[in-house]
């Protein structure tokens, strides 16, 4: 009797066990992978318990969400022979876990063949480009283009892989020490020069305009002294034309003369020196010695 009760928890101990090793749970974010004799017999994604032959059969996990993997800074060649280090990320995720396993077996091994494939796509694609272009590039549509380029590139090879490339993002370009001071001097040196053409653009546009409102100003001042010299000559014959208007007959004219004449003296006479030369016949002569 008392073997029989051992037979009995034996034999549930062992259903237990045998159950327990029957059963493995997936989570929504993997795939759930049977494993027979290092083969993969079924493959599920759906989550919740699933069902396999116990102490034969195993279990491989892989993920089945987005991944990023940061690739290590690596150099690159330019079309002009010039070496640029490149640093960028590869999103992927596992579209086939059967081949990837059979091709693969982990992540691990995988980053190490998305790591050579993105290198050997970079260093293709930046082989068409030269340093230049790849520093002064402001268009984004351009950019844009090139990591969809790469993109294409690393998932056409990856997918021999159980591999989804989804993007290939390059986070930075940057020159190699050795490059980077005579890079930046040759900008510099560009700057300047750039720099010099517009002060000198400038400079030769100031000149146009200063001669340009010196001329304007030379012609309003000769139209204004012509003008002014005008108005002097039309005061001048109109004061004439008066005095003649005044002094029409020989008296008048003689008594103008006369009075000139009186004006002259009183000119003269007003100074330090008080003595005068007249002629005989002079008017004033007349008067000052005949009162």
């Amino acid at each position: 009797m008392k073997k029989r009760y051992i037979v009995i928890i034996a034999a549930v101990l062992l259903a237990a066990i045998c159950l327990g090793g029957s059963m493995f749970t997936v989570r929504e974010n993997e795939y759930g992978c049977t494993v027979r004799m290092s083969k993969i017999i079924s493959t599920t994604d759906a989550p919740g318990m699933h069902f396999k032959v116990p102490f034969i059969d195993s279990v491989k996990y892989f993920p089945k969400a987005t991944m990023l993997y940061d690739i290590p800074p690596s150099e690159v060649l330019t079309a002009d022979k010039q070496n640029m280090t490149v640093d960028c990320y590869v999103l992927w995720n596992v579209s086939d876990p059967l081949k990837f396993y059979q091709s693969l077996g982990n992540t691990t091994v995988a980053e190490e063949r998305l790591n050579a494939l993105t290198y050997n796509a970079l260093k293709n694609v930046m082989g068409t480009l030269s340093q230049s272009d790849i520093i002064n590039m402001e268009d984004g549509g351009a950019r844009n283009d090139i990591y969809e380029g790469i993109t294409a590139s690393v998932d056409q090879l990856a997918v021999n892989y159980g591999i989804k490339v989804e993007d290939v993002k390059i986070k930075r370009f940057d020159l190699p020490e050795a490059n980077e001071s005579a890079v930046y001097t040759r900008m510099i040196s560009e700057r300047k020069q750039i720099a010099e053409k517009y002060t000198a653009d400038g400079n030769y546009e100031a000149s146009l305009i200063r001669n340009d409102v010196d001329k304007q100003v030379n012609i309003i001042v000769s139209n204004a002294e012509a003008e002014a010299a005008k108005l002097v000559a039309e005061g001048e014959a109109e004061y004439m034309r008066m005095l003649g208007e005044a002094y029409n007959s020989q008296e008048k004219q003689d008594f103008y003369e006369f009075t000139l004449a009186l004006d002259a003296l009183q000119a003269t006479l007003d100074g330090s020196e008080k003595t005068i030369i007249l002629s005989q016949d002079s008017d004033l002569a007349q008067i000052l010695m005949n009162p």
